[in-house]
C-alpha cells in the first residue's frame, strides 16, 4: 500500500469497552512486532549498507527509535509497502553524530538501545524521556557502560536524562552487569557490541534474568546479518567485532498484541484466528498457544494462521510467567473469568515496566469488585463477581487492552485514556470493534 493511504487515527481519552453480544468469531492480522522493528532499525543503522525494513511496526515506539537514529545520521526514508499497517523503511547507515537531544518518550526499546549507540557517536547525545518513564531502570546499563569507557554524565541519579558524551569509538571487551531488571540492559550492549573495537564479552551477574525469548530475538537478529555470537555460559555473552550485514528483513506481526484478540475467545466462548502466525519466533507471544491451552482453549495451527476457540470454560492456574511477562496483564484478564485461583509468578520486574504493572493490576480489579493480592514476584487472583467502573490505564498500554478485554463480558467498563495503546498498536480500537463484528479485522 502507498504511504499516503496509512492513517492509522488512534482513538484517544475515554473508552466504555464494547460488550460482546455473542460468541465472537472472527479473523484478525495484528501488524509488525514492536520488539523486531526496533531492534532491525538498531541494527541496520550500523549496518555495512542500506536495507529494507518490510512491513515494520508503525506505533509511538517505533516511531522514537525512527527519529533517534535520524538524529543521529541515520538516513530512514518511508517506501510504499504492500501491507495494510503503513509503510516499508530504507534504512542507510551513516555516521554517527552528536550534538542532539534524543527523547525517548515511553519507549523502554529507545532508551536502553540507543544510550550504547549514542557512545559511538562523535559528540555529546542527551537522552530523555516522558516524565511517566523517567523512573525506568537504566542503573545496570550505565555501570556497564561506564566499565567499557563510555563518559556518562548522570548527575548520581543512575537514571534518565543523562547525557552521554561521545568520542566516536568504544572499546569493548569484558563487563560485568546485573541485569535482572530488564533484559533490555542485554539487548542493548548486545546490539552496539559489533561496532566496538574488540567486541563484548558481557556477563549477567544477577539470580534471576527476565524475558530470555527478547535476548535470544536479538543473537538471532544479529546472527542473520553475520555477526558471530558464543554463549559459553548461562548468562555469558562473546560478541565478535564486525560489520552486521545489510538486507532486506520482514517484520512477523506481534504476537504479544495479538494476545487480547484471542484472549477474547475464551472470554466470549467463541474462536479467533490470527493471520500470518510464524512457524518459528524468539517472540514472548510465541507461548501463547501452549498458555491458552492450559487456560482450557482449543489451538490449531492452518496456512500459517493460529486458531484460538475457547472449551468449556478458563481454568484457574498457577504459571511462572518469567519468560513472557509481557502478557501478564492478558492472562490476569483472563483469571477474571477463570473457574478458580490464578496465580502469577516470576514477573516482579514488570513492577518497573510503563508503570508498576503488579499493583496497578490488583487495584483495578479490586475497583471493580473482584479479589487480587500482590505477592513478592507476582500476583494472585480470585475470581468474583465484576461490576462496571473506571479502568484506569496508568500510561500503559497493556493495562488498556486489558480494560476492553474484561469488558467484554461486563458492562460500563470505562478505559480512562485508551490512547496509550498507540505505544505499540494504534489501530487497537478500530480492530477490536472489527473482531467483534465478525468481520476480517
Amino acid at each position: 500500500m502507498s504511504t499516503e493511504r496509512y492513517s492509522p487515527a488512534p482513538a484517544r481519552g475515554r473508552y466504555v469497552a464494547p460488550v460482546a453480544e455473542h460468541a465472537v468469531r472472527a479473523s484478525v492480522t495484528v501488524p509488525g512486532s514492536k520488539s523486531l522493528t526496533n531492534r532491525e532499525l538498531v541494527i541496520a543503522a550500523i549496518a555495512d549498507g542500506p536495507g529494507r525494513l518490510i512491513r515494520p511496526l508503525h506505533s509511538d515506539d517505533s516511531r522514537r527509535m525512527i527519529e533517534a537514529l535520524r538524529q543521529l545520521g541515520v538516513g530512514i526514508e518511508e517506501e510504499p509497502s504492500d501491507g495494510d499497517f503503513g509503510p516499508d523503511l530504507l534504512i542507510t547507515p551513516g555516521r554517527l553524530r552528536g550534538g542532539v537531544t534524543v527523547d525517548c518518550g515511553q519507549a523502554g526499546t529507545v532508551m536502553r538501545f540507543v544510550a550504547p549507540l549514542a557512545g559511538l557517536a562523535d559528540d555529546e547525545v542527551h537522552l530523555t524521556a516522558h516524565e511517566s518513564a523517567l523512573h525506568r531502570p537504566m542503573g545496570a546499563l550505565i555501570t556497564g557502560l561506564r566499565d567499557l569507557g563510555v563518559d556518562i554524565d548522570d548527575e548520581g541519579t543512575w537514571s534518565l536524562p543523562f547525557t552521554v558524551r561521545g568520542h566516536g569509538r568504544i572499546r569493548g571487551g569484558r563487563v560485568e552487569i546485573d541485569a535482572s531488571g530488564s533484559s533490555q540492559f542485554v539487548s542493548g550492549l548486545l546490539l552496539a557490541a559489533p561496532r566496538f573495537d574488540v567486541g563484548l564479552h558481557l556477563v549477567h551477574t544477577g539470580e534471576h534474568l527476565p524475558s530470555l525469548p527478547h535476548i535470544d530475538m536479538t543473537i538471532e537478529s544479529l546472527s542473520r546479518r553475520g555477526i558471530r555470537i558464543e554463549r559459553p555460559a548461562a548468562g555469558e555473552w562473546l560478541v565478535e567485532a564486525g560489520v552486521p550485514r545489510a538486507k532486506d528483513i520482514a517484520i512477523e506481526p506481534d504476537l504479544s498484541n495479538a494476545a487480547p484478540f484471542l484472549a477474547a475467545a475464551l472470554v466470549t466462548g467463541g474462536e479467533v484466528t490470527v493471520t500470518g502466525w510464524p512457524l518459528h519466533s524468539t517472540q514472548p507471544g510465541a507461548l501463547l498457544p501452549d498458555i491458552l491451552h492450559a487456560l482450557g482453549a482449543h489451538t490449531s495451527r492452518h496456512g500459517g494462521a493460529l486458531t484460538v476457540r475457547a472449551g468449556d470454560g478458563i481454568r484457574g492456574l498457577d504459571i511462572d510467567l518469567s519468560a513472557a511477562s509481557e502478557l501478564t496483564p492478558t492472562i490476569v484478564g483472563l483469571a477474571a473469568f477463570a473457574d478458580g485461583p490464578t496465580t502469577i509468578r516470576g514477573v516482579a520486574h514488570i513492577r518497573t515496566h510503563e508503570t508498576d504493572r503488579i499493583a496497578a493490576l490488583v487495584n483495578n480489579l479490586r475497583a471493580l469488585g473482584g479479589e487480587a493480592e500482590e505477592l513478592p514476584d507476582g500476583l494472585r487472583i480470585i475470581p468474583r463477581p465484576l461490576r462496571g467502573g473506571v479502568w484506569p490505564a496508568h500510561h500503559d498500554h497493556r493495562m488498556a487492552t486489558t480494560g476492553a478485554l474484561i469488558g467484554l463480558r461486563v458492562p460500563e467498563v470505562e478505559i480512562d485514556d485508551i490512547g496509550t495503546t498507540a505505544k505499540t498498536l494504534p489501530e487497537f480500537t478500530q480492530l477490536w470493534e472489527r473482531m467483534l463484528t465478525g468481520a476480517i479485522a
